[in-house]
């Protein structure tokens, strides 16, 4: 029986003999008809608050409890996302020496990051952790030899870096990808772009909140949004990231149980959406579309499931969100129709995701509790089909 399959049974082997199934409800907060559900099979799954609450009490990543695909593996030392985070733990300034790799050019390293940027955008995880490692390292020595142009030298680091860490949170690695936004926050700081500052410190509450730590990501998302708040004449650059930190407070809320919150931040960021319409700045998405994705998002995790359909009718015919995004945004989809007993739609939502973003599908949580779930009340071929080719058996 895989992971995907039984949740409880991997909390059944990670409490072992040291805690009881009660203590074990009280460590967490929850209650111990969930826990006991869970380890026999009776639920398949639970809010994700509950199950970040359970993998704290546990002291293990929530990716432990799920059973989420760990990759891309390499039999090679050198490669896959060992050559990533050794390109993250050089030693090079330790001893005053500069990175060996040749320098790129500006324009070369500004194609190369579009590149990498568009990558991620198509869930090409595999692909990007085969180029990080060189771009990592040439673009660090750009950044150390490079003087005309200084500035954009540094932002053009910052924004690998942060590709690394967003990269790497996906692939189930949260420890290599928090250094690598924390040291590209710092080459943001050194390129004197204040604006790039708060954007990464809203991807650093991104991944404080894919942690679990909620309220922590609450709270340097709303820091953020302050320190680049827009005045009357701001540009829409400025209003569309402030947008976005506000949508990831406002997640972060939902998450930590504080759904009125959660509501009210997103209805400012509706209101700024009016302005900005969909755009795409420093690699980070928002507008009406994002809105309406992110209140699809934070009613399934409020486990509002026919408010979050309802909500997904709200989405822009001619929404510009990115192929990852669109693929999540079925997978919400799915969960709220698994849910509420529709299990055909959810399946028809899933498989349109897999169609759509096959790369980004691999190594995502989220399909696999909705299959894993579904599993649970039917058979149908597709399903089974689809179950095999996400690795969730029953």
């Amino acid at each position: 029986m895989s992971a995907e399959s039984h949740i409880g049974s991997r909390i059944r082997g990670l409490r072992g003999r040291i805690l009881t199934q009660r203590e074990l409800a009280e460590a967490a907060g929850v209650s111990v008809d969930l826990i006991r559900k869970l380890e026999q099979g009776a639920r398949r799954t639970a809010s994700i608050g509950s199950l970040h609450a359970i993998a704290r009490a546990l002291d293990v990543d929530i990716a432990d409890l799920l059973g989420r695909r760990v990759g891309p593996l390499s039999t090679e030392p050198g490669a896959g996302v060992v050559a990533v985070r050794r390109a993250l733990t050089t030693v090079d300034d330790l001893l005053d020496e500069v990175e060996q790799d040749a320098p790129t050019s500006i324009g070369q390293a500004r194609r190369t990051v579009a590149y990498g940027w568009a990558a991620y955008w198509h869930g090409r995880y595999a692909q990007l952790v085969g180029l990080l490692p060189q771009m990592i390292v040439q673009l660090r020595a750009s950044a150390a030899v490079e003087q005309a142009s200084r500035q954009s030298a540094h932002e053009l680091l910052s924004r690998c870096l942060w590709l690394a860490g967003c990269t790497l949170v996906h692939l189930g690695h949260p420890d290599p990808a928090w250094l690598a936004i924390r040291q590209a926050i710092t080459a943001a700081e050194q390129g004197g772009d204040d604006l790039l500052c708060g954007v990464l410190r809203g991807s650093a509450a991104w991944q404080l909140l894919v942690q679990g730590r909620y309220v922590e990501a609450h709270r340097l998302a709303t820091h953020a949004a302050t320190s680049i708040q827009p005045g009357a004449d701001a540009d829409p650059e400025r209003l569309s990231n402030y947008g976005s930190l506000i949508i990831t407070a406002a997640t972060a809320a939902a998450r930590d149980g504080r759904t009125a919150e959660a509501r009210h931040l997103m209805a400012q960021a509706a209101e700024v959406a009016v302005h900005t319409g969909d755009r795409a700045d420093y690699e980070t998405y928002f507008g009406p579309s994002q809105v309406a994705m992110q209140t699809v998002d934070i009613a399934v995790v409020t486990e509002d499931y026919t408010g979050a359909l309802s909500a997904a009718t709200r989405m822009p015919r001619d929404s510009t969100l990115p192929l990852a995004s669109r693929a999540r945004h079925l997978a919400d989809q799915a969960f709220a129709y698994a849910r509420l007993g529709r299990r055909e739609r959810a399946v028809q939502a899933l498989l349109v995701a897999e169609r759509m973003a096959p790369d980004w599908m691999e190594y995502q949580t989220l399909p696999r509790r909705v299959v894993s779930e579904l599993l649970g009340a039917e058979r149908s071929t597709p399903l089974r089909e689809l179950a095999h080719r996400l690795g969730v058996s029953d």
